[in-house]
């Protein structure tokens, strides 16, 4: 099969396959439950006072912060004609726009997400939930979207990836 039969976001043969199962979203909405969950069956203290009113407020900044990756993020992707989906090959490497900052701003903006929410709504239990879904995702998706990337952009990518942090 020649590079113009396969389908775009077909991995060519010998190369490595993403994953079937989208598990970032799937791990960020489990760790909203569970953040809810707990916060309703277990709530933990919350600090108060002016301490308490930055915190919120900075909690507001990030929920500005996560529309704007993502937006610009998705922009950026669609600018550059390669997919969304997170199970699909690519169809080019995008490293402008947010992605000259960080190499993952999506998963980035969702760990933010969780902040903010804890920020704002003073559940405490979105914080730790935060850390070990950003910690799931990058071991359940970005290590096996890397090699993906790596085999299909190869020395392109590599210099990318030397130049731009996973995160930030």
């Amino acid at each position: 099969m020649t590079d113009h039969q396969l389908k775009p976001g077909q991995p060519k043969p010998g190369q490595p396959k993403p994953g079937l199962i989208p598990w970032p979203p799937l791990i960020y909405v489990a760790a909203i439950a569970v953040s809810v969950a707990l916060g309703l069956l277990y709530p933990l203290p919350w600090i108060g006072g002016l301490l308490g009113d930055i915190l919120f407020a900075a909690g507001w900044v990030a929920l500005f912060g996560v529309v704007a990756l993502w937006f610009t993020a998705i922009r950026t992707m669609i600018r550059a004609k390669t997919t969304l989906h997170p199970n699909a090959v690519p169809d080019h490497l995008v490293t402008s726009g947010p992605f000259a900052v960080s190499r993952n701003p999506i998963y980035l903006a969702n760990t933010l997400l969780m902040i903010g929410v804890a920020l704002i709504s003073g559940i405490v239990w979105f914080l730790p939930l935060a850390i070990i879904a950003a910690f799931a995702t990058q071991k359940m998706a970005i290590e096996g979207e890397e090699k993906v990337l790596a085999a299909k952009f190869g020395k392109k990518y590599r210099d990318y990836a030397k130049k731009v942090r996973r995160w930030i």
